[in-house]
Formats: structure tokens, sequence, C-alpha cells
């Protein structure tokens, strides 16, 4: 059991890591909780503030995405469909592999997001 939490612990981190890389300075991500479920996969729920103009930058998971808007507003970009428009209020989905990348709009903007994911897979991959 030990071993699978410090697993998917170091999957949260590296998948941290390998965003924070590509994403301007200022975006503040914080881990709410983590749970191994259903069977093969951990739910993971967090919140992203970002500064006016920032941009979370191009990236993927091994499973749905879902997030509610807190504060604020957003565009969402998801390869394949038009960007979209999000105020406060507003919830979205993306599915597993998307290519997706979402931006604050006329201020900040607060997201809360819960990822169900492949849990042997790094919780995100940036993308070109």
């Amino acid at each position: 059991m030990t071993k699978r939490i410090l697993f998917a612990l170091a999957v949260v981190m590296t998948a941290g890591a390998a965003i924070a890389q590509q994403q301007p300075s200022g975006i503040k991500r914080t881990p709410l909780q983590k749970v191994e479920f259903p069977d093969g996969y951990v739910t993971v729920s967090g919140l992203a503030e970002l500064p006016a103009g920032g941009r979370i930058g191009r990236h993927t998971h091994p499973g749905i995405e879902t997030g509610y808007l807190l504060e604020g507003e957003a565009v969402m970009t998801i390869d394949g469909q038009p960007d979209k428009h999000f105020k406060a209020g507003d919830s979205y989905s993306i599915p597993a592999g998307v290519v997706h990348d979402a931006a604050a709009h006329g201020g900040s903007a607060k997201v809360m997001a819960v990822w169900v994911v492949d849990k042997t897979k790094p919780l995100a991959t940036p993308a070109p």
C-alpha cells in the first residue's frame, strides 16, 4: 500500500513539473484529494488559479477531466472544437487523451478540476 501511495505521489509530482515547464509563472496549483478509485485508476481533484493573461499550456491526460469555473472567466481550447468561453459557474468535460489548453480571460480565473486517470501514467503530458 505504501509503495502505491509513493508511486501515485511521484506520478502527480512528475506531471506537475512537466506542465510547470510550459506555463508562465504565477499559476498556482493546489492538490485537494487523491483516491485510488475505480480499480486501475486514481481520482485526483485540485484547484488551479490563473493570473490575468495566465495560460495552462497544451497538454493531455490519460483519463477524463471535468471542472467547474469558480471565479473569473476563461477560454478553453480543445483540439478539434471551437474555443469555448466560460464564466464563473460554468462546467466542462474533456475526454481522455484530447489535447487542450485554458487561459484566463479579462482578469484572473480559478477552476476546480477532477481527473480520473490511469494510475500507471502521469497525470498530465505536455503537447506540442
